[in-house]
């Protein structure tokens, strides 16, 4: 069951009165994000009622009256109020600040290490993981969400565990936005009655006649926000109510003469303005405090964030509070006397409601809102983790980034505020809250660049990281786009101190080539990028050994292998020294290293240094990090070219489903696995699944990469061998054919990718009995093969039992026997006597020549 109101308040405190049969107090097993409870809330018993009954019945939108878009008649106060009242009847309770996307994922990557899913704290596994936890009803079945204050239902739903016949889940959103009601059985929260005015303005003054609360409900217009205010301003200075009064015309004359508000809005800033005149002549501090606060987002902000004082100065009683402890104890303490913001002091934070922000900021001068604003930045830059890529730094950017957007930081000129954003858009990304993240850059990049200019380094250095979400996001187009953009707005402007960031952006320009298919392209620009990288910083900077690892992979995808081997043994043992063997950065060459010894025809080898570093990022970044996923997906392959084919499927099934459950069925790691494992099963023996996977991941391959691209045709091939062994020799010639051409043409005629087509291609003539033509090409095939791979490549030497069995089936059987012996010598010798290959080839069967697309 689902239900939605509209936000308030916040953080975890227990359900303390709600009891169990026997009295005691009753706490959900999992309990989290809960706000205080109002310990003054009023009436509302028929809503309370009413939403009790709509959250049993389906879903329920809880909205302000029409007249109260803003806010300021208690929804979110509503829902805290059920929440505590109902919470022994669930078992999770999960309180959801809603206001944007970026905080539900956080919310939900907090739920579900609270619940112990295996995963990590990357957003982008651990939100499909819990929600999926959430609908399955494992471990708990009976739960409550409250989204609260969620904008449009398009940016919320998503996040609402879905699929029929679930557990008996239940949800509850809070929000402004009328358009709940065409999902939800609406319950509109108006203003307070009457009775339930004086009864809250009662409780807190028990001094006050039945009549003076009458009279002050009434020039409060009966909205709790501003009775609730009245009522403690009252309490707290034992103002008479005629003066109140007074003082309440006055402003309210002194506002309409500025501007002409909403009714609702003209109370409470009228109420709030005579509070905040009197907060000004006895604490300046505490208004300053309160006036910076006004650009914070409308969540707790925590109180720790004054501690660091700002770099700049932002008012002269305020800055002396924030360098002073007990001068700051003293501004909140006034704050709190007259409930001027809600302080909780179990999460030792504050937070003001959106209306009151407003009104702080209406009574500004322009001066002072510039000014105060450029306090909140610099107040945020100064608590702003310094390492976005840390997972134990993500816990501080989460609770820091809805006020970093709300503040607006995004326009401040301020160098350090920008690099603080920068900073902010790096952790989406590394969180993997990849849309986030791509949202985030393009419209900070778009802001800068219409500010700045496109030549600002600033607004470089976000575009490239922009370039790298969308290549991420496998977004290739855009992702071209802009880098060859940023690139002629480099060349156009470089000097001497822009030099790294043109060759980064040149390093990009190489991998969107290389998504194009055009690997040779690819290959001259990451040259050219690596020597002058060496030229410009030296052979041990760390952005030379960055341009480094990325000539590698530009050198496998034209399979130069032995190159690739030399460079990259080179970068790994100077990363090695400078980061030390268990970094990223040194893992990520290792792991090359790996992949260029397989090539190589090293399976034993390449499988053995690829289970080392699979245990260095287990270690290191923990199971599900892509980083692991990728090397267990590596190792998968190894294993299957060492002959372990069993062995090989179980990880490349783990691989490809965990690969695929983070990035989606298009990204290039899932793509890789998925082709893979249609190898390993193709090897297992299993036709039927082989060729439906092969068929559904060359279709993948061309929808994300186009029909004319060297991974389309490897995964044409791959298919084309399973096709031959079906019986479906024809079609697996078609596809042999147009792959083979392809290859001549975009890789050249000895690429080794050529030379598998090229052998796969005449075991097709051969099963179609066309012998003599498979011999042929045979021929040309092993001579290229020997000259290109070696002659005791494992390839080389199972292409040569292919020309054994041609020769054979032509009479020729001396010369058979005498191939056949030494390639099976050779293979024996490579990759032992139990291998496979071996056993195949000596039972006479033609080798099958798999090909694994090259990473980009």
């Amino acid at each position: 069951m689902t239900t939605t109101v509209a936000p308030d308040a916040r953080d975890e405190g227990a359900p303390a009165d709600t009891v169990g049969s026997h009295g005691a107090a009753v706490r959900p097993a999992v309990w989290g994000n809960i706000p205080p409870r109002n310990q003054v809330f009023t009436g509302r018993r028929e809503l309370l009622e009413n939403l009790d009954r709509g959250l049993r019945g389906g879903m329920t939108a809880v909205l302000p009256h029409t007249l109260h878009g803003m806010g300021g008649v208690g929804k979110s106060q509503l829902a805290l109020e059920y929440v505590y009242r109902h919470a022994a009847e669930f078992d999770i309770v999960w309180w959801i600040s809603a206001e944007r996307p970026t905080q539900v994922v956080k919310a939900l990557v907090e739920l579900a290490q609270r619940l112990g899913l295996p995963v990590g704290g990357e957003a982008i596994t651990a939100v499909p993981a819990v929600l999926e936890a959430l609908r399955t009803g494992i471990p708990h079945q009976k739960w409550l969400l409250v989204f609260d204050n969620a904008e449009s239902p398009e940016s919320i739903q998503e996040y609402f565990p879905g699929g029929p016949g679930g557990p008996a889940g239940s949800i509850l959103v809070t929000s402004r936005n009328p358009q709940w009601n065409t999902l939800a059985h609406p319950l509109e929260v108006d203003v307070f009655e009457r009775d339930e005015s004086v009864q809250l303005l009662q409780r807190r003054n028990p001094d006050l006649s039945t009549a003076d609360a009458l009279r002050l409900a009434d020039v409060l217009g009966d909205l709790p926000l501003a009775v609730e205010q009245a009522s403690a301003w009252r309490a707290e200075t034992g103002m008479p109510v005629d003066e109140y009064l007074r003082l309440f015309e006055e402003k309210r004359v002194e506002l309409m003469t500025v501007s002409r508000p909403a009714l609702y809005e003209e109370t409470v800033a009228t109420a709030w303005n005579v509070s905040l005149d009197y907060l000004e002549r006895k604490s300046a501090a505490a208004l300053q405090l309160l006036q910076v606060c006004a650009y914070f987002a409308p969540e707790p902000i925590a109180r720790s964030i004054f501690s660091a004082t700002a770099v700049d100065p932002i008012a002269p009683e305020l800055d002396l509070a924030l360098t002073d402890p007990l001068r700051l104890g003293r501004a909140i303490r006034e704050i709190n006397r007259y409930s001027l913001a809600k302080i909780d002091h179990r999460t030792n934070s504050i937070q003001m409601h959106r209306l009151v922000q407003a009104v702080l900021i209406a009574r500004m001068t322009e001066e002072q809102r510039v000014r105060m604003r450029h306090g909140a930045h610099m107040l945020l830059a100064g608590n702003a983790p310094k390492n976005p890529q840390d997972p134990d730094h993500w816990p501080r950017y989460g609770e820091l980034y809805p006020h970093v957007v709300v503040s607006q930081a995004v326009d401040s000129p301020s160098r350090r505020a920008r690099q603080m954003v920068f900073g902010f858009a790096e952790y989406l990304y590394w969180w993997g809250d990849h849309e986030g993240a791509r949202s985030f850059a393009q419209r900070t990049y778009e802001q800068w660049r219409d500010a700045y200019g496109d030549a600002d380094p600033q607004t470089v250095m976000l575009g490239r990281h922009l370039r790298s979400v969308l290549w991420v996001m496998g977004r290739y187009t855009e992702s071209a786009d802009l880098s060859a953009h940023l690139l002629a707005v480099l060349e156009r402007d470089t000097d001497a101190d822009s030099v790294e960031e043109l060759l980064r952006v040149k390093g990009q320009v190489a991998s969107d080539l290389r998504a194009q298919g055009d690997f040779r392209g690819a290959l001259a620009i990451d040259q050219e990028v690596y020597d002058r990288a060496v030229h410009v910083c030296g052979v041990d900077d760390p952005e030379t050994l960055r341009h480094a690892h990325n000539l590698g992979v530009s050198l496998r995808a034209n399979g130069e292998y032995q190159r690739a081997l030399t460079l990259d043994t080179d970068t790994w043992q100077r990363k090695r020294e400078m980061y030390g063997e268990q970094s990223l950065s040194a893992l990520l060459t290792e792991s090359s290293i790996a992949y260029n010894r397989r090539e190589l025809g090293e399976y034993l080898t390449s499988a053995r240094l690829l289970q080392s570093v699979v245990e260095k990022y287990r270690q290191s970044v923990g199971e599900s990090n892509p980083f692991t996923q990728r090397a267990i997906a590596r190792l998968g392959v190894a294993l299957r070219k060492a002959g372990d084919h069993q062995g090989a499927a179980e990880l490349t099934g783990y691989a490809r489903r965990t690969l695929t459950e983070r990035y989606g069925a298009h990204s290039p790691d899932a793509l890789q696995a998925a082709l893979n494992l249609s190898v390993d099963l193709r090897q297992l023996g299993d036709l039927q699944e082989a060729y439906k996977l092969g068929e559904r991941t060359r279709t993948l391959y061309v929808e994300t990469f186009g029909a004319d691209h060297p991974h389309a045709m490897a995964a044409s091939l791959n298919l084309a061998i399973t096709l031959r062994l079906l019986s479906r020799v024809e079609a697996a010639r078609e596809l042999n054919d147009a792959a083979f051409a392809y290859c001549v043409e975009r890789l050249g005629e000895f690429h080794p990718s050529t030379l598998v087509c090229r052998a796969n291609l005449a075991s097709d003539l051969f099963a179609l009995g066309e012998v003599a033509a498979a011999l042929a090409m045979d021929e040309v095939t092993v001579e290229a093969a020997e000259r290109v791979l070696g002659p005791d490549h494992p390839t080389s030497l199972v292409i040569k039992t292919n020309l054994a069995a041609d020769l054979r089936a032509v009479g020729r059987r001396e010369e058979a026997e005498t191939k056949h012996r030494e390639a099976l010598e050779g293979l024996v010798e490579r990759l032992g006597a139990e291998h496979p290959a071996c056993t195949q080839t000596q039972e006479w069967r033609r080798a099958n020549c798999d090909l694994e697309p090259s990473p980009l």
